[in-house]
């Protein structure tokens, strides 16, 4: 049998090893684990009993793969989960589908709610055209806000970037608002400092073009219209949170004759005069070991990858050493009540702000989002009825004052900011606190990720080697993105294709997604 090493169990690394077992019994396949959790990113923490979504996933795709692959490991409710029984409200559920109540296996469906806070008021992300906007802008900020998209639409810039690229589609005015201080707080630079393809990817199809047009459609009832992918309004959620998928497809790796190792840092690729792996080292427990293989497919990030190789060429290895990533860290925080009036129209437990996460535009504070995770899944919340369980996420690079913090003093600052943003009133709100971190969570894009298309040649012409998922492309993937170079990457393998370039392009196309169909059915799961 041909020996497969897959580095890193998370959504790429276990989408791939599930999919080589699935599809040919011809491969040993070997899973190497540097954490001893599952999900890289989108792995769940649990703490006395609540549950952390590190990042916040909302599981959605138009692509039919990604969705039947979902529903194959976590089939979509078919009776409604416990706040929606109490609240009475009404939701998309598949007849025949397990009960929340019941079992565990069960992918939910959940009203999609992400909004801006800025200067003490809530704004729709993205930006919707209605009533409430306006008031909360103002008049002569609305006014200034429309002529200067006019004045964008007509003075376009020379797209060099991610400051133009926002300049170009929403005016200067929104992009100061809404996305400058929010960019810089991000990724630690000026968007005038970073590449404008990142914009691309996590922007896609949103313009203020694409909000009028979302909006008509609304008032004019306009059936089977055009939904881009940042103004979806349901996605499916585990029941336990991301983690919970990732554990499930452990388990039928497991199941299916393939090895995971946990504890086990990928240290070393090992390769032969013709360029080809023949072995991968990894520490554990204070050992090292080398394992032979006749392929890998890596989703380590590619500078600990280039690093780890042997021969490779100085300005290559310059390249992968200068790749930028930013780091974050989170404290989950359990407090009795939350300040926010709850102003719309959806019900919730407790009545507390609808919201999945929001964005934290306010200069006062480091604060870049914070996660409401009552509202992501009821299962999440071990006392639902008398607690909000909260997630304020902060971006660093590790090592810096920040990083270093001590848990302690890193969960006061966080908890002192809810109360300069008024989200509480005192510390004694908080009934406890939980702090993670997130090594290189963010791929970034600056530095030399200008010579990225360098790196790519070098590491395509190791004909064993599949560089997948986030971290392995060194590409701000969303996750059915990862799940999708694996797919591609399984596919060049198993037919003999030496032809890497589909793997590289998922999520590269403006139409990428759109593409796949024009509607979103009530039943897709996201």
């Amino acid at each position: 049998m041909k020996k497969v090493v897959v580095i890193g169990a998370g959504p790429a690394g276990l989408t791939a090893a599930l999919e080589i077992l699935r599809r040919s019994g011809d491969y040993d396949v070997t899973v190497l684990e540097e954490s001893q959790t599952f999900g890289g990113i989108s792995r769940t923490v649990e703490y006395k009993g609540n549950r952390m979504d590190m990042g916040g996933h909302r599981f959605f795709s138009k692509v039919p793969e990604v969705n039947k692959w979902w529903s194959e490991i976590l089939p979509t409710q078919g009776a409604p989960s416990y706040d929606d029984i109490v609240l009475d409200r009404k939701g998309t559920l598949v007849p025949g589908g397990p009960d929340p109540e019941k079992e565990d296996r069960v992918m939910l469906r959940r009203h999609r709610v992400s909004r801006i806070f800025f200067n003490q008021k809530f704004f729709d992300y993205p930006i919707t055209l209605k009533p409430e906007t306006f008031k909360n802008m103002g008049l002569g900020t609305t006014i200034v806000a429309g002529f200067s998209y006019l004045k964008a639409c007509i003075f376009k810039r020379k797209v060099n970037s991610l400051e133009d690229f926002y300049v170009n589609r929403f005016g200067h005015k929104l992009y100061s608002m809404f996305f400058e201080n929010y960019t810089a707080n991000l990724w630690g630079r000026h968007p005038s400092e970073i590449d404008p393809s990142w914009g691309a990817q996590r922007a896609k199809g949103l313009s203020v073009m694409a909000v009028l047009k979302d909006a008509l459609g609304k008032i004019f009832h306009k059936k089977n219209r055009k939904v881009e992918t940042s103004l979806i309004e349901e996605f499916a959620y585990p029941k336990l949170g991301p983690g919970q998928l990732w554990e499930l497809t452990a388990e039928q790796i497991d199941q299916k004759g393939g090895h995971i190792i946990k504890g086990a840092k990928a240290v070393g690729i090992v390769k032969n005069a013709q360029q080809q792996i023949t072995g991968v080292t990894y520490e554990q427990d204070g050992r090292t070991v080398t394992i032979d293989c006749d392929y890998v497919y890596s989703s380590m990030p590619i500078k600990d990858l280039v690093a780890g190789m042997n021969d490779v060429p100085a300005p290559i290895a310059g390249i992968a050493a200068g790749l930028p990533y930013r780091d974050y860290m989170t404290v989950g925080v359990l407090i009795r009540k939350l300040n926010l009036k709850n102003a719309t129209k959806l019900k919730t437990i407790g009545n507390i702000v609808p919201d999945n996460w929001v964005y934290v535009h306010d200069r006062t504070v480091k604060m870049g989002r914070f996660q409401i995770y009552n509202n992501w899944s009821p299962y999440l919340v071990k006392d639902l009825e008398h607690t909000i369980w909260m997630g304020l996420e902060y971006f660093c690079n590790e090592g810096d004052a920040m990083w270093s913090m001590t848990n302690d003093d890193f969960a006061k600052m966080g908890i002192q900011e809810m109360i300069t943003l008024h989200l509480i009133d005192s510390e004694e709100d908080v009934l406890d606190y939980h702090v993670e971190r997130v090594k290189k969570a963010y791929p970034a894009y600056f530095d030399t990720y200008a010579q990225m298309d360098e790196l790519r040649a070098y590491l395509d012409e190791i004909p064993n080697l599949y560089c997948i998922g986030r971290n392995g492309q060194h590409r701000y993937n969303n996750l059915d993105h990862s799940m999708c170079t694996s797919f591609e990457a399984v596919k060049c393998m198993l037919s003999g294709s030496t032809d890497k370039s589909p793997i590289w392009s998922v999520n590269t196309e403006e139409e990428y997604h759109e593409t796949k169909t024009d509607e979103i059915p009530e039943n897709e799961i996201d």
